[in-house]
Parts: C-alpha cells; structure tokens; sequence
C-alpha cells in the first residue's frame, strides 16, 4: 500500500524522507543532550564554514526560510552565547553573525555525530545513485526555487 502510494508522487517522497531525516537528527540531538536542535548545528555548521561572518539574510536565502523563524534561532543561538550579533554602523538593525568560542566547541563536539548520521542515512547507497540523486535534486529545486514566495 505504503510503496503504490508513493508511486509516481515524487513531491511525496521527498517530503516524507526529509521528516524522517528531520526526525531522525533530532532524535539523535536529543538523546546525546547537545542542547541544541539540528537547524542551530547547520547555522552554526554554515557560519563556520564562510569565515564566521554572514547576515541573517544570507542564512534565510540558503536555507529558504523566512525571516522570522531565522530570526527567531539566531535569537536563542545568541541567547545560549553560540553567536554574536554585531551590528552594522549604517545605523540599521542589521547584524553580522559572528560564532562564540562555545559556538565552535559544540559544533566540534557534534561533528562527528553528524558524520554518523549522514553515514547511515546513505547507508547501502553507491556513489554513483548519490551523485545522481544530487543532480536531479538540484534541478528539481531550480525548476521551482523561484516559484516560491518567502519573506527572506
């Protein structure tokens, strides 16, 4: 029944695997107490991984999420000291996100977790179906990306 549905319903698929994965990792947060949540660990993980600096606009148009719930992390991240907000001298409410120390520990901590978690998400599927996996998602999310109306 499961698999007949899901025939021919690609957008059902994905949307299924993506709760599962989002469960998934938060199950796994949760029960190594990391006392962050998986969408932190990626700001977190994203920040890092351009110098450390970048605006919250910039995170709302990668990740494709709205201003509010963006806003809305970044207040708790920097809340708990993950990151700082420096604001900008133009005189608007405009910060440069900048991770802690504490920031960059807990992300080392959870490092390898994550490795551990996209290894069994992955688990028994070849490079090859990977890297076609990741071409066709990614012009799966071109065809659409522009069709989308957020407030970021």
């Amino acid at each position: 029944m499961y698999r007949e549905y899901l025939k021919g319903r690609i957008g059902s698929l994905i949307y299924i695997t993506g709760t599962l994965i989002r469960g998934f990792s938060t199950q796994t947060f949760t029960e190594n107490d990391f006392g962050i949540t998986p969408d932190q660990y990626v700001i977190l993980s994203l920040l890092i991984e351009n110098d450390e600096i970048m605006y919250q606009r910039q995170l709302a148009e990668i990740l494709f999420k709205d201003r509010s719930n963006i806003s809305r992390i970044i207040d708790i991240m920097h809340k708990n000291g993950l990151v700082d907000k420096v604001p900008e001298s133009h005189g608007r409410k405009i910060y440069k996100l900048v991770v802690t120390e504490k920031g960059k520990a807990i992300k080392e901590k959870i490092f390898q977790t994550d490795i551990n978690l996209r290894n069994d998400i992955i688990n028994g599927i070849t490079n090859d179906e990977l890297a076609v996996t990741f071409s066709t998602l990614e012009k799966m999310n071109m065809n659409i990306r522009d069709k989308v109306k957020l407030q970021i």
